[in-house]
């Protein structure tokens, strides 16, 4: 599949690099990464997508991959939510929107608040807005404890990622290399701005504007959910089913917050099935 390089511009000298796959005279489909990762954690997606017919844009959010940081190291929920409403409007049609994690609540926020229709359906991949608080914090703790030190080598990185994730050490970590960089001392540290940590305390402190927004979101919505998640637990998803008792669920197997990561071709096939019926 022949991908593309792209950039977005929401603000004067500020661009959002993206990849973008298939013929741009195809129905949209953009991709939105969760915090801390990169727009090729959608790659196996992306392809799939594009070779169905969809035009595919993955970009990476403001701080993260090869996006730019922001100038006065402020990172909100808003302002991500910004950034998806600008991607989603210069496509000229309205797009699916999948997001995980940060990607999705970027999502509800962009399209809940905005004043016409943004997307034409919306995947939320784990996360919902009544969220376990807990288990978004222990994510973050991660973030937190590796990002000052960093890592020596990227086998150390594939360790750290194994223990924590409990998936299998990948065999071969170079391609870790998309998501780490190299840093003046040596060492490699992750791809994002150490200050979009500050997201912590936007994204579990106001679940009440995040709610309001999804009653308003209007369009066809699924929710896939890693059934060992600790992010979206069970309660949390009864609580999201409840908002919105109009919502497909998917409820993937041995799979916890990061399920395109953990069963990428369940989850690929989910998501190509709901946007099949999409009229």
């Amino acid at each position: 599949m022949n991908v593309k390089q792209h950039s977005y511009h929401p603000q004067r000298d500020f661009s959002l690099a993206a990849d973008v796959y298939g013929d741009s005279a195809q129905p949209a489909v953009v991709l939105s990464h969760g915090g801390g990762q990169t727009r090729h954690s959608w790659r196996g997606t992306a392809n799939q997508l594009a070779e169905r017919g969809w035009y595919v844009v993955s970009y990476d959010h403001r701080g993260h991959g090869d996006s730019d940081w922001s100038t006065d190291g402020a990172y909100s929920l808003a302002t991500y939510a910004a950034d998806q409403r600008h991607v989603a409007q210069s496509l000229g049609q309205p797009p699916v929107l999948v997001g995980a994690s940060l990607g999705g609540l970027s999502a509800l926020l962009a399209h809940g608040e905005a004043e016409a229709p943004l997307y034409r359906a919306i995947i939320l991949v784990d996360i919902v807005p009544q969220m376990d608080t807990r288990g978004a914090l222990e994510i973050m703790a991660f973030m937190e404890a590796t990002v000052s030190e960093g890592f020596a080598t990227l086998d150390d990185a594939a360790d750290a990622i194994a223990h924590y994730t409990g998936r299998e050490k990948r065999v071969s970590p170079q391609g870790l290399k998309k998501n780490l960089r190299m840093a003046k001392d040596g060492r490699y540290r992750w791809h994002w701005d150490p200050a979009i940590m500050e997201l912590r305390d936007d994204v579990t402190s106001n679940p009440e504007r995040l709610v309001e927004a999804t009653r308003n979101v209007g369009v066809p919505i699924m929710l896939v959910r890693g059934r060992e998640s600790n992010v979206v637990t069970e309660e949390a998803a009864r609580q999201f089913l409840a908002l919105v008792p109009e919502a497909r669920y998917v409820d993937v197997a041995d799979a916890h917050h990061m399920v395109a990561g953990d069963r990428n071709d369940v989850f690929t096939e989910a998501v190509i099935d709901f946007m099949g019926t999409l009229s």
